[in-house]
């Protein structure tokens, strides 16, 4: 297991607030593809507006999805490796292991190989490391603390640094942008 990401969820017992879950997140996934590329889903709703009043399954613990459900967000921790360590990313595998149903473009991997785009709101902060956004028209370099807002664009997140970056991402449904 490459990540180990502590979370803690609350919930009730009756009309009791309590934690529920305290635990080393056991949905953590190297993606098939991507050697070094570890997900780590903490939770996911599957409405808008969640329903607090109700507990059932760990949330966190389903197949890995990489997009959203209608109306539903995602909590996950990301490591993505530096790509100096890896052999190549085969991107039709990555994307089929991540379940997604934004996968590259053919006409978009001059840029990059997994330059894609997601019908949803992502909300991000690097952690640890550094990474390079890459959109269709300039780049950025992200560190620590750093905080992004990707809106539905194609971009692609490259690692040109000698150690892992770790990303908090929030995920939240969106309508498609053009």
């Amino acid at each position: 297991m490459g990540q180990k990401i502590r979370r803690v969820v609350t919930g009730h017992k009756g009309r009791t607030a309590t934690i529920m879950i305290d635990d080393l997140a056991p949905n953590a996934t190297e993606i098939n593809g991507w050697p070094g590329l570890w997900v780590t889903e903490l939770w996911v709703t599957h409405a808008a507006p969640a329903d607090n009043a109700q507990w059932g399954a760990d949330e966190g613990a389903r197949p890995l999805r990489h997009d959203p459900e209608p109306s539903g967000t995602i909590f996950r921790v990301v490591e993505i490796p530096p790509e100096s360590r890896t052999k190549g990313i085969d991107t039709d595998a990555a994307f089929k292991a991540l379940g997604s149903h934004n996968r590259p473009r053919p006409e978009d991997s001059a840029k990059h190989p997994t330059m894609h785009k997601t019908n949803s709101v992502d909300y991000l902060v690097v952690i640890s490391g550094e990474m390079w956004m890459v959109m269709e028209e300039g780049e950025v370099l992200l560190r620590p603390g750093d905080c992004i807002v990707q809106r539905g664009t194609n971009h692609a997140w490259v690692n040109k640094s000698d150690a892992p970056c770790v990303l908090a991402a929030i995920l939240v449904d969106a309508k498609a942008a053009p």
